[in-house]
Parts: structure tokens; C-alpha cells; sequence
């Protein structure tokens, strides 16, 4: 592992307007081209998610290109070794896994064998997914290629040392999971108090060795980015704070959501942040937030919310009423997209959305929760960030004095956003695994109407058709990078819109990736759906194009 790999035996797939997969011809490789992209830094990329046979590479479309991207990835020459910098860690292991015996039999070996094995071997992390904190760890002994299980556990236990495939891993959190356990450890793989938190990043050099002492049963424990103390309180601000709101009701479902966290997919952590970026940029800039400040996001409407203290709010995203009822009875019906004054005791309520599904709330100051990986958002897959918020919460306001920003007093406007029964067409970049179906299938995809169903969140919306797209390959990838607004294509034909608490990784193809996400998170059950490809170029994301331009529910099989 000395070199990058050889500029022929690499393949560029598209996997958006901003994305670029080159694959690879082995993990070796893949492990080599992620250590030469990162020590390369090439002008306007963003982040890179390496996974068995790729690296995904996010990219600035302001400042390069794909076609620029693929020919420095084809000029990078030789790199450092990767095992010649990296860190060392060392896991204790109690070897009493359930799948142990089973093994065994499987690679014709005895029980002791394998964790003699296991702790000989010199694993390295190769890259990072399914979970924050889980690392795939390839090793240099080939008896480790073991099957997931047929059918996979609905609970795998928080430490758990497991076999997949040719890798090796340890469950940082309490999760589903198709892999062979053969042990446990109370290693904590993944602590916001650590720098790094995640134990395992890529290129980490881990040793497994024998557990000289007790182990605590931690089967009933779910630490990790699920845990109270990591994921952020929604008390973070002082209880005498000068503004706060107390949820009466929240409504189908209430998160606090700023701008993402990007930057830590080493770490197998998304960016996550707002569904509709455009829609709480707006609200941020009505009530003289920065951009990134955090606000609350609403799904479906009904939120009701009593103001303590006096402020200034807005309310963007989808259509449907917003009325203030202040303490004397009064009640005032502010316009979407405009800011309004609240005063104490003022009671906001948010109508059932009629347009779009989305509706984001800003405050003057911004809400005040403890923050992951500088984040205030919520991750609803990974359980990273604020839980969603619920009857009886108190939100705390930062005080309004420090939104230093001028404030864009120009309304927005209501967008033209669907409802339920309408037809909307979306426009999709094809790749970057449109060669594993069919030209039937690929025309189905464009000429077919799908259904938005009521199985849908921000992790993905599962989407129904008559037809299943019909595949020209069978089985599944090798795990590799997936973007928000991918569609991926599990076994039943029947596509699923990547949201943006999308996993990192998977293993289904992907056949298409949809340009517009802010329209994307918009979408309400029942909507009827055409996608169209288009050939014209399209600008970044108007979220992301400024902060770039100064510096991007499914289960993941992969568990």
C-alpha cells in the first residue's frame, strides 16, 4: 500500500452534480487513493467518503469540475504508505460472541483458531459508515471472508466484536445488524469529549487482544451518539435566560436543525441539518440571524409554542396558517415569510401544512442547545444532536443582542410547493450505477409516475411504482458512498429518496441522483413523481455555493 493506484485501472462514475466516485480496483487500492486525495487536497474539494472499491469525492462545482477532478485523480503519483504514519490502537477482547462456533465451522477452523487468529492479524481501518464511531477494519490474513447472517438481528449489543465479508468491526452503539459476533469489548468507540471522537478514523492500525479482566454486560446499555450527555440538551442556555419557547405541542414531529455538520464522513458521521436549507437560510436572514444559526423544523404543521419574553421570528417552508394569539386574546395571523413580533406570553401556532411538508421557525438569536461536532442539528439515523423535541420542552433563545447580522426585511413569498395528489417532475442526474439496470429499467424510471409513500422520513422517501426497475445485474455492491437526493435501488425494484440522514454507505445500487434537494425535502405523502434528466448545467447548492466558495427511513444494509 505505496502508491495510488495505476491511472487505467481506475473508473469515474457521475454520482450527482457534485459528486464523482472513482472506483477502484481492490480495497488496497481504494485505502492508497484516499490517502493520496487527502495528502493531495485538490483545489474545490469539499470531502471524501472512501469505502470497499471507492472514494466518493464532493467537490464545489464553482471551483472545479468533474471532468478537472478525474484527470488530477488520474496525475496523482506516489504517496507515503499509509501504515507508515498511521495511529495505533489496541482493543481488549472477551471472545464469547454467539456467532463464534458458527465461525468456525464456517471457515473450517476451531473456535480457538479464529481468536488466535483475529488477535495475530494486523487490521487497519479502511473506512467508516453505517454508524458514527464504526469502522470497517480490513486485515492481512485471508481466512476472514465469513457471510453476514441469513437474517440479521434486530439488536446487536453496544461493543459487540463482529466478521463480515473481509472485515472486522465493533458496534460503537446498540443497533440492527446482519454480522457475525464472535466477541465484546467495553472500548468506547465514539466520545464527543475526544479528539477525534471516533476511535477508528481511516488508516487506523488496530490490534485485538485477549480481555485480562471482567467485562460489564453493557447488552442493555445504548452509549454512543444516542447518549443523553452526547447528544445535546435543550436546557443548554441558563434557566433565567431572556427568551425561551415551551412546546405546548409539537406536532407529527419538531427537530432543532442548523446547517449540517459536514466535514466528519472519516468519522462515518453525515452532514445531516435541514431538509429545505433555502427555507431556514430565509427565516434566518428575516429575523437578522447568520445563516447557520439554528432553528426549528416542523413536519406536517400543528406546532403550538408560548414565547417567554419578547422577540423577533419568522416562519418559512410549506403553506399553512400561522396565527399569534398574545395574552390579552388578541390574535394576529402573521404572512409565511415575513417577521413578526412576539411578546410575552404570545402563543404561536402553526397550522396542518397544506403546500410542502417542511415549515421552519427562526428566532431573533437563534435556539440555544448544546452542540455536536459544532452542530445544533438533529440526526434522527445516527441519533447525533438534540432528540426531537416534545410536549412540555423548553427551548432556549440566544440572547437577541448577539445577531450582529443586518436584517433582509423583504418577505420571501410563498413557493410553489405540491401537495398530496399532484404531480411533480424532478430533474436527476443519472449514475453512478445506472449500468446495473436495464434500458428498460432506466426508461421506467423516466417515463413511469411513483408515489411518495407514507414510509417516508428524513432519512429517505420510499417511493412505489407500477413497474419495479428492472436490474441487468443481480446482487449487491461492495459498500460505497451515497449523496442526499440518491436514488437507490433495493431488490424489491422500488426506489428510495436519500433525505438528508441518509447512511454514508451501502451496498444497493444507485441509479440516479435528484438535483433540486430543497424540493426533494418538500415532498408529502401521496405526491405523484416524473423525473426528467437534463443536460444543462446546474449551480451548487444555494445553500452551500457561499460557504464553499470562501473555504455539500431506510435501514443501511451494511450493520
Amino acid at each position: 500500500m505505496t502508491s495510488t493506484p495505476q491511472a487505467d485501472s481506475l473508473t469515474f462514475h457521475t454520482a450527482s452534480k457534485r459528486h464523482l466516485l472513482v472506483e477502484c480496483g481492490n480495497l488496497t487500492a481504494t485505502m492508497a487513493l484516499h490517502h493520496s486525495l487527502e495528502a493531495a487536497d485538490l483545489l474545490g474539494v469539499t470531502e471524501l467518503i472512501p469505502a470497499a472499491r471507492t472514494v466518493l469525492i464532493s467537490f464545489d462545482p464553482a471551483r472545479t469540475s468533474a471532468g478537472v477532478l478525474a484527470e488530477a485523480v488520474r496525475g496523482l503519483g506516489h504517496t507515503e504508505s499509509v501504515s507508515d504514519t498511521a495511529r495505533e490502537v489496541t482493543i481488549d477482547v472477551r471472545y464469547d460472541g454467539d456467532d463464534l462456533a458458527e465461525v468456525a465451522d464456517l471457515l473450517s477452523v476451531s473456535p480457538a483458531e479464529v481468536v488466535n487468529r483475529h488477535q495475530a492479524a494486523t487490521w487497519q481501518v479502511a473506512f467508516a459508515g453505517f454508524a458514527p464511531g464504526f469502522g470497517y477494519l480490513a486485515g492481512d490474513d485471508e481466512l476472514f471472508a465469513v457471510p453476514r447472517r441469513s437474517s440479521p438481528r434486530t439488536r446487536v449489543p453496544v461493543g459487540s466484536v463482529a466478521l463480515a465479508g473481509e472485515f472486522t468491526g465493533v458496534y460503537p452503539r446498540s443497533s440492527p445488524g446482519g454480522w457475525q459476533l464472535i466477541g465484546r469489548t467495553d472500548a468506547q468507540l465514539w466520545d464527543l469529549d475526544r479528539q477525534p471522537p471516533a476511535l477508528f478514523v481511516p488508516g487506523t492500525i488496530v490490534k485485538f487482544t485477549e480481555a485480562e479482566r471482567e467485562i460489564v454486560d453493557l447488552a442493555g446499555s445504548s452509549a454512543g451518539p444516542d447518549s443523553s450527555d452526547a447528544s445535546g440538551s435543550l436546557s443548554a442556555a441558563d434557566a433565567a435566560a431572556s427568551h425561551s419557547l415551551e412546546v405546548l405541542r409539537p406536532g407529527l414531529q419538531l427537530l432543532v436543525q442548523d446547517l449540517g455538520r459536514p466535514g466528519f464522513a472519516s468519522m462515518g458521521v453525515s452532514a445531516a441539518g435541514a431538509a429545505d436549507r433555502t427555507a431556514l437560510i430565509a427565516a434566518n436572514r428575516l429575523v437578522g440571524n447568520a445563516e447557520s444559526a439554528a432553528g426549528l423544523e416542523s413536519f406536517g404543521g400543528g406546532v403550538l409554542l408560548r414565547s417567554a419574553g419578547d422577540g423577533v421570528a419568522a416562519v418559512t417552508g410549506a403553506t399553512g396558517t400561522i396565527t399569534v394569539t398574545a395574552a390579552d386574546g388578541t390574535v394576529l395571523t402573521p404572512r409565511l415569510g415575513e417577521a413578526f413580533a412576539l411578546s410575552d406570553g404570545d402563543e404561536i401556532d402553526l397550522g396542518t401544512s397544506q403546500r410542502g411538508v417542511r415549515r421552519y421557525v427562526a428566532i431573533r438569536g437563534g435556539i440555544d442547545v448544546e452542540t455536536a461536532l459544532d452542530s445544533s442539528s438533529a440526526d434522527t439515523l445516527a441519533g447525533l444532536g438534540p432528540a426531537a423535541v416534545v410536549k412540555g420542552t423548553t427551548v432556549s433563545v440566544h440572547d437577541p443582542r448577539t445577531a450582529t447580522h443586518l436584517v433582509d426585511p423583504t418577505p420571501t413569498g410563498p413557493r410553489v410547493l405540491p401537495q398530496a395528489g399532484e404531480t411533480v417532475t424532478l430533474t436527476v442526474t443519472l449514475g453512478p450505477r445506472e449500468d446495473w439496470f436495464t434500458e428498460a429499467g432506466i426508461d421506467t424510471l423516466l417515463s413511469q409516475e411513483w408515489t411518495v409513500t407514507h414510509e417516508s422520513d428524513r432519512v429517505g422517501l420510499r417511493l412505489s411504482g407500477e413497474v419495479p426497475l428492472e436490474r441487468a445485474r443481480t446482487g449487491e455492491l461492495p459498500s460505497e458512498g451515497a449523496v442526499t437526493g440518491a436514488l437507490q435501488v433495493p431488490p424489491n425494484g422500488q426506489p428510495v429518496l436519500f433525505g438528508p440522514d441518509h447512511p454514508l454507505t451501502g451496498g444497493y445500487p444507485i441509479i440516479a441522483s435528484v438535483d433540486d434537494l430543497d424540493l426533494a425535502a418538500q415532498l408529502p405523502p401521496g405526491v405523484k413523481l416524473r423525473f426528467t434528466t437534463s443536460a444543462q448545467p446546474t449551480t451548487a447548492h444555494p445553500a452551500e455555493a457561499p460557504r464553499l466558495a470562501q473555504a455539500p427511513r431506510t435501514n443501511d444494509n451494511e450493520g
